[in-house]
C-alpha cells in the first residue's frame, strides 16, 4: 500500500457509453478526466444488448467521433397501437427532414466506437472502490487496482456506474413488470419500421436491428417466468399472439429478462459528487428514453464544466439545467406505462381516441416525436 495520494481533476466512475461520452466531451474541450471501472475492458464487448438511440443522440455522439455508423440500423417510421382496440399513430422521419427518427445499436458496438477514441491512460479497468471520503475541497477515493491499494484525490467525482442498488437517496417505483428481450426474424422484412404495441400485460416493442427485430416483451413476473421456460417454437407462438398477424416471426435468439422500475435520485449533486445516466435515473424502456436521457446528462455536464469550471455554483447549475428533461422523461414514460398497461374499457376507449387524435392532429404528434428525438430541447 502506498501512502501517496494521486491527484485527479475529474474522476468518472463507470466506463460504459455514458461515462465515456462525458470523458470524450471533456477531452474535446481540453479538460482532463480519468475513467474508473470495476469490469475488465473487454467486458463491454461481450454485452449483446440492443439500445434505441434517438437522432438527437447521434448528433451528440458524432461530435466526439463516437457514432458507430456501420453498426446502426435506422428507424424511419414508428407504428404505435394497442391490442384489441382502435386507434393508431404513425410517426415518419420524413416529417422532420431527418435521415431517421432513431437507430438501434448493439451496446457492444457503441462501446467499441467510443473506446476507440480513448487515450491509453484514460481508463483504470478492474478497479475496486473500497471507500469514498468527501472533503471540503474534493473527494478521496480508496481503491484496489492491479493488486495495489491506491488513493485518488479528485476535484469532482462523477457517478456513471449504472443502475444503483439499495440507496436511501433513490426513490423506487416498481412497475410489477419484467422485460423479456431477444431477437427474432420477421417475415416480411422490417422495412426500418419500429413498433410499439400496447397490451394489458405491458408494452411490446419491436426495434429493427440488422435483418431482425430486437424484441422487448413486457409481462407480469409470473408470465415472464412462463415465457422464459418455453421452447423456441412456443415462444414465437406467444409473441405472435401478443403482437397480432401483421407479420410473422421465426428464429428466436437467446432470451434474457430484467425487472422494471422507475428509479430517481432525489439530488443529483452532493458536495463534490454528481450522478448521471442510470446512476441518476432509470426509466421504463417504453419509447426508449432512458439511455438517451443519460447521454444528454453527460453532454450537458461537460458543457457546463468546460464553460464554468468545477465549483459549487457550476454543479448546482447542472442540477437545475437537468430538471426539466429528467422530470419530463420520467413523467412521459411513467404516464404511458400506467395508462396503457391495463384492460379497463373506458381507458381503452380514451387511449384509442388519443392515438387517433395524434394521427389526425400533426402538431400534437410532432410535439411527442420531437420530445423523443431531442428531449427537453424540443419543449417550448
Amino acid at each position: 500500500m502506498t501512502d501517496a495520494v494521486e491527484h485527479v481533476d475529474i474522476l468518472i466512475v463507470g466506463a460504459g457509453p455514458v461515462g465515456m461520452t462525458l470523458h470524450l466531451a471533456l477531452a474535446a474541450g481540453g479538460r482532463k478526466s480519468l475513467l474508473l471501472d470495476r469490469r475488465p475492458q473487454q467486458a463491454l464487448q461481450a454485452d449483446p444488448r440492443a439500445l434505441a438511440l434517438s437522432h438527437g443522440a447521434r448528433e451528440l455522439l458524432e461530435q466526439i467521433d463516437g457514432w458507430p455508423t456501420r453498426a446502426a440500423t435506422p428507424i424511419e417510421t414508428i407504428h404505435v397501437s394497442q391490442q384489441d382496440g382502435f386507434g393508431r399513430t404513425l410517426i415518419d422521419h420524413a416529417d422532420y427532414k431527418l435521415p431517421a427518427l432513431g437507430y438501434v445499436v448493439r451496446y457492444r458496438d457503441l462501446a467499441a466506437a467510443l473506446a476507440a477514441n480513448l487515450a491509453p491512460d484514460a481508463l483504470l479497468a478492474e478497479a475496486e472502490i473500497l471507500d469514498i471520503t468527501p472533503g471540503s475541497d474534493g473527494t478521496t477515493v480508496a481503491l484496489r487496482h492491479a493488486g495495489q491499494l491506491r488513493m485518488l484525490r479528485c476535484q469532482l467525482l462523477v457517478h456513471a456506474e449504472g443502475t444503483p442498488g439499495d440507496d436511501p437517496a433513490v426513490s423506487v417505483s416498481d412497475y410489477g413488470q419484467h422485460a423479456v428481450v431477444c431477437e427474432v426474424k420477421p417475415t416480411p422484412g422490417h422495412n426500418k419500421r419500429a413498433w410499439e404495441r400496447f397490451t394489458p400485460d405491458g408494452p411490446l416493442a419491436l426495434l429493427p436491428l440488422g435483418d431482425e427485430y430486437s424484441i422487448v416483451f413486457t409481462l407480469p413476473p409470473e408470465k415472464a417466468d412462463a415465457v422464459m421456460a418455453l421452447d423456441d417454437d412456443a415462444f414465437i407462438a406467444a409473441l405472435q399472439a401478443q403482437f397480432g398477424n401483421r407479420m410473422r416471426f421465426a428464429k428466436a435468439g437467446k432470451r434474457s429478462r430484467f425487472p422494471l422500475a422507475l428509479r430517481q435520485r432525489d439530488t443529483l449533486v452532493k458536495g463534490s459528487e454528481v450522478w448521471i445516466g442510470n446512476a441518476a435515473q432509470t426509466l421504463h424502456p417504453v419509447s426508449g428514453q432512458g439511455f438517451n436521457l443519460g447521454l444528454r446528462d453527460a453532454w450537458q455536464l461537460a458543457e457546463i464544466l468546460l464553460r464554468d469550471g468545477v465549483d459549487r455554483a457550476s454543479l448546482e447549475a447542472y442540477a437545475t439545467s437537468r430538471r426539466l428533461d429528467r422530470r419530463g422523461g420520467a413523467f412521459f414514460t411513467d404516464g404511458i406505462v400506467k395508462a396503457f398497461s391495463n384492460d379497463c374499457g373506458p381507458l381503452k376507449l380514451a387511449r384509442g381516441l388519443g392515438l387517433f387524435a395524434l394521427d389526425l392532429f400533426p402538431p400534437a404528434r410532432h410535439f411527442v416525436a420531437k420530445r423523443m428525438i431531442w428531449g427537453a430541447r424540443a419543449w417550448p
